[in-house]
């Protein structure tokens, strides 16, 4: 009988419950409490952010940023259609159009080289969105953006301690949001981050965040009562889950570590399948420094997919595919626009399929999934 092995299992460090408990016994359990100063501080010092927001998501984060951007009705976004929903509907949310590029066909992230056909007058801002934990190429597209004047606000959901060139992701566009749900690398069961690089939208996101209100100026005694100043919503995570989330920031280093590990044994064990011509494996360019958030196969057809996907699950083994793409989704044709063919958008998001890779993964897990996906490719 083999051992059933999830696809995710959320990391689990040992201190949630010591620190929830602190939590409960402070009597504060909404947000802005001790624990999301701590989680606030510490990503401000790692990511080298002007300021860092919790927020009840990675959505709540981008919806965020469509405000501090001033998107308008009308206004462009571009990004690539491969990517989840949110990265378009917190846009749509203010009226804004998502303009969707294609992908790169190494790392199946946005496609620089495609970016400024197109740019049109409406186009207010790029979306990147770091696919897998793996860097966008922010050099070419930070030059595009200057060159344009358009802001860049980074989808970082899936990139927490990945580096393009040494630096943080999440560091390089004037806004960025981090994801914390439990199926990413560090989770607080459901949360995010918006991450403020541009010194001037700080003082602002902190109201959005307060729901339009200067609450937090009033708590540290700069005015004398706070009142309703701008829009806004109820952003917050509650220190209930920003205390789980301490514990994993806490190790952080050490989830990263094992994943890698994990990441790699998978990258080392489909050598031959993919000298064979059955399969191609994630490629992660040299100045890129990824923290193996997930390990992809792309298979020869959608039928193969589709197959490998069944016959892993026989063996109580769930392996997932990702993506469909945004453009040919009812919402994305209602919302958006596409721009010439996405052929490597189409062709890959068909043929991708993601294995198990999780914190508390045994080897022999591991092992078990890598022979199930050989003597099923091989064969």
């Amino acid at each position: 009988m083999h051992k059933v092995i999830p696809f995710n299992r959320p990391a689990i460090t040992g201190n949630e419950i010591l620190f929830i408990q602190q939590v409960l016994d402070s009597g504060q359990l909404s947000g802005n409490g001790r624990f999301t100063k701590h989680c606030q501080s510490w990503l401000e010092k790692n990511i080298y952010c002007n300021k860092a927001f919790l927020t009840t998501s990675c959505t709540a984060a981008l919806e965020m940023s469509g405000i501090l951007m001033d998107l308008q009705p009308g206004d462009e976004v571009i990004m690539p259609s491969y990517t989840f929903v949110s990265t378009a509907n917190a846009f749509v949310l203010r009226g804004a159009i998502p303009v969707f590029v294609d992908i790169r066909p190494d790392t199946l992230n946005l496609d620089e080289s495609k970016i400024e056909a197109a740019i049109t007058a409406n186009t207010k801002a790029i979306a990147p969105v770091h696919y897998a934990g793996v860097g966008c190429e922010m050099d070419a597209i930070l030059e595009i953006a200057q060159q344009h004047q358009l802001w860049v606000v980074e989808d970082a959901a899936q990139a927490i301690s990945s580096t393009y060139k040494g630096k943080p992701l999440g560091s390089f566009g004037q806004l960025a949001t981090l994801s914390f749900h439990e199926t990413k690398n560090l989770t607080s069961g459901e949360g995010g981050a918006l991450l403020v690089n541009y010194p001037g939208w700080a003082e602002r996101a902190e109201i959005l965040w307060e729901k339009g209100t200067n609450r937090s100026q009033f708590i540290r005694g700069q005015v004398d009562k706070y009142t309703w100043v701008d829009v806004g919503s109820s952003y917050l995570l509650s220190d209930i889950n920003a205390a789980v989330l301490w514990a994993q920031l806490e190790v952080c280093d050490r989830i990263t570590q094992r994943r890698l590990e994990i990441w790699h044994q998978y990258h080392q064990a489909f050598i031959d399948l993919e000298a064979q011509n059955k399969l191609r494996r994630p490629i992660v360019p040299q100045h890129c420094q990824h923290n193996a958030h997930m390990y992809y196969l792309l298979l020869p057809s959608l039928a193969t997919r589709t197959a490998f996907i069944d016959a892993l699950k026989q063996q109580g083994i769930q392996t997932v595919f990702h993506y469909i793409p945004l453009h040919s989704s009812p919402a994305g044709k209602k919302y958006g626009r596409s721009t010439a063919d996405l052929v490597h958008t189409e062709a890959l998001s068909e043929r991708l399929v993601r294995l198990p890779l999780w914190f508390g993964m045994t080897d022999n897990d591991v092992n078990q999934v890598i022979q199930a996906a050989i003597n099923y490719l091989a064969a």
